[in-house]
């Protein structure tokens, strides 16, 4: 045994002699290569990212040829995404980008608020009356989400053009159509999320609540939503962030120019052979994930509890 480690047990060792110790391989072992791994993992996650703003602000076009610090620096492809006419002689179609983050904005907030009511609804009554059905209730939602989106899109068509027939206003290429189908594709496992927290919730409020003549309407707003903010916000987001995203059943609901989401419209940047316009089109994608940070920020104190609370029941 060395001197140093005779000191150290006797606990004659300096405080720096200790540091040094416990920074040793020992240390290395037991928590340093957690540090190495977080790292890496925030590094992966972060450089495309990075590439993305560096192509936003890189006056080159082609995404193969530029770097991750651009050279020439330029505000352009900002400019350009909000042009409503073309220079003479381009084949580019003219831009709809404030139309289409408009667009965006109201049907991924109708969907969220939308989802977060109508699921706060479902889950509490399933939570908390005892009816009929409702255990096939539950399980016909769970098992509803083992089938992808992506499989009912032929069906979802027909269905919204028929209806559209009788309905105009929930028809093809409207808006509202979109609104209706998202909210029908995330009730399901965002009811069994919302029930999960409303479980944890003591139903002695309720029963004191009853008692001093409130009816279950009222105890529904009054006393179990306040308490399920969290979970509410979580469900708002997620489905705000999802709508956002979603690109396939929009491009098969909507097709007039003016009402097209940003995920379809902007494809207009990218989808030429030759022509690929990749500085607006990253320019766009930078300023549409900003209401989507700003939210998240707003409602990241809910996000943990919301998440967890109601994954077992106290």
């Amino acid at each position: 045994m060395s001197v140093v480690e005779r000191t150290e047990e006797l606990g004659l060792a300096e405080p720096a002699v200790r540091t040094k110790l416990r920074r040793g391989p020992k240390w290395f072992v037991e928590a340093g290569w957690r540090h190495v791994v977080a790292i890496a993992a925030c590094v992966f996650a972060l450089f495309p990212i990075a590439y993305v703003v560096s192509a936003a602000f890189n006056a080159d076009q082609s995404l193969g040829g530029s770097s991750l610090i651009p050279r020439h620096v330029t505000l352009e492809n900002f400019r350009a995404i909000f042009r409503t006419t073309q220079p003479a002689g381009s084949e580019f179609l003219p831009a709809h980008y404030a139309r289409w983050f408009l667009n965006s904005m109201l049907i991924a907030g109708g969907t969220a608020i939308l989802t977060v009511l109508l699921g706060a609804l479902a889950a509490y009554a399933f939570s908390r009356f005892r009816f009929k059905g409702r255990r096939i209730g539950l399980l016909a939602l769970l098992l509803i989400q083992m089938f992808p989106q992506l499989l009912a899109v032929v069906a979802i068509y027909l269905i919204v053009l028929r209806v559209g027939d009788i309905f105009p206003v929930i028809g093809l290429n409207k808006p509202t159509a979109l609104i209706l189908v998202y909210l029908g594709g995330a009730m399901g496992v965002n009811t069994w999320l919302m029930k999960g927290f409303f479980d944890t919730i003591p139903n002695e409020l309720d029963e004191s609540a009853r008692v001093d003549g409130a009816t279950p309407m009222q105890i529904f707003w009054g006393v179990v939503l306040p308490l399920a903010a969290p979970v509410l916000a979580v469900v708002g987001l997620f489905s705000f962030v999802f709508t956002v995203n979603e690109f396939i059943i929009a491009s098969v609901l909507l097709s007039t120019r003016s009402k097209l989401p940003l995920t379809v419209g902007m494809r207009g940047y990218i989808d030429q052979q030759y022509g690929q316009h990749w500085g607006p089109f990253t320019a766009g994608v930078l300023i549409a994930s900003v209401p989507a940070i700003a939210l998240f920020a707003f409602l990241q104190r809910f996000i943990v509890s919301g998440l967890t609370q109601g994954s077992v029941k106290g």
